[in-house]
């Protein structure tokens, strides 16, 4: 009886989970590895490919825009990963502890996240070309003002979607732990960094890996408030790839062959960050 209803379970889980896999495979899995082909190619549409080898892959390094753009985006996303961690936790640590309206200020801090990248680069380009108008400056100006305007736009959209995660994590802490803490006479600093941050580490682990995967991905901000200028200079990584294939003739192989380098830093580099941050786990 119980072997016909593990094979009845079994059966439904099949039929049930069978439409998913099938749309990952075409949306994901096929499209990934087809991208991957024509980075070894020249084309303009996917059935006039001709195999050229690492030809695509020798022209990636040798353009010095793309080799900008990745030094920049790596600045980013080490500058955007610190502050709105560090940012998000002492935000959300401040919502913890008794204070009124708490709620009603964790909602103003989210509220950010929930605007698309688009209206939020177009938006800040307002604020902050206002103010640099004063000193007859604006975002183009250089890519220092471009690049400070990102970081100031990233950071407040995403510093609130870290502290609810940040949030969930200290609410989840062991009181125990913490009351344990407090009868051994730490003081709320030794508390702090011995105690509830190590216990923090999972989400520490999460928040870190989503800041890092989203300053490299970082792509309609960037499009919006500067859209590269001056010279590119601004620019990051996934709009330089955007440029070279949409806006180069010629070039899409090359731009194919970006994609998959980008992959490839992205994947390499989340999976350090997870492996660094999951060491220092601790549990109670």
């Amino acid at each position: 009886m119980i072997s016909m209803v593990g094979k009845s379970i079994r059966r439904w889980w099949a039929l049930f989970a069978l439409p998913t896999c099938a749309a990952f495979a075409i949306g994901f899995v096929a499209p990934f590895i087809i991208g991957i082909y024509l980075s070894f190619t020249d084309f303009t549409t996917v059935t006039d490919a001709e195999w050229v080898g690492f030809e695509n892959y020798a022209g990636v390094f040798s353009d010095p825009e793309f080799l900008h753009a990745l030094w920049l985006t790596v600045l980013f996303t080490i500058v955007t990963t610190i502050l709105i961690n560090v940012a998000a936790f002492f935000v959300a640590y401040m919502f913890t502890k008794a204070m009124k309206g708490a709620n009603l200020f964790r909602s103003v801090f989210f509220m950010p996240n929930l605007i698309g990248g688009i209206v939020l680069g177009y938006i800040w380009q307002l604020l902050l070309n206002g103010v640099l108008a004063h000193w007859g400056r604006s975002l183009t100006y250089s890519a220092t003002y471009g690049f400070w305007g990102m970081v100031i736009l990233v950071c407040w959209q995403q510093i609130g979607y870290m502290m609810v995660i940040y949030i969930a994590g200290l609410q989840a802490l062991p009181t125990d732990v913490m009351e344990a803490a407090a009868v051994d006479g730490a003081n709320s600093r030794q508390t702090l960094f011995k105690v509830t941050l190590p216990l923090m580490m999972p989400s520490i682990t999460v928040c870190s890996f989503l800041t890092v995967t989203n300053g490299f991905k970082l792509f309609d901000q960037n499009l919006a408030l500067t859209n590269g200028a001056p010279s590119n200079m601004s620019e990051m990584l996934a709009l330089n790839i955007y440029r070279t294939f949409y806006g180069r003739i010629g070039f899409e192989g090359v731009g194919q062959a970006k994609a998959v380098v980008f992959f490839i830093i992205v994947a390499v580099i989340a999976v350090i960050q997870n492996k660094l941050t999951t060491r220092k786990e601790v549990t109670a």
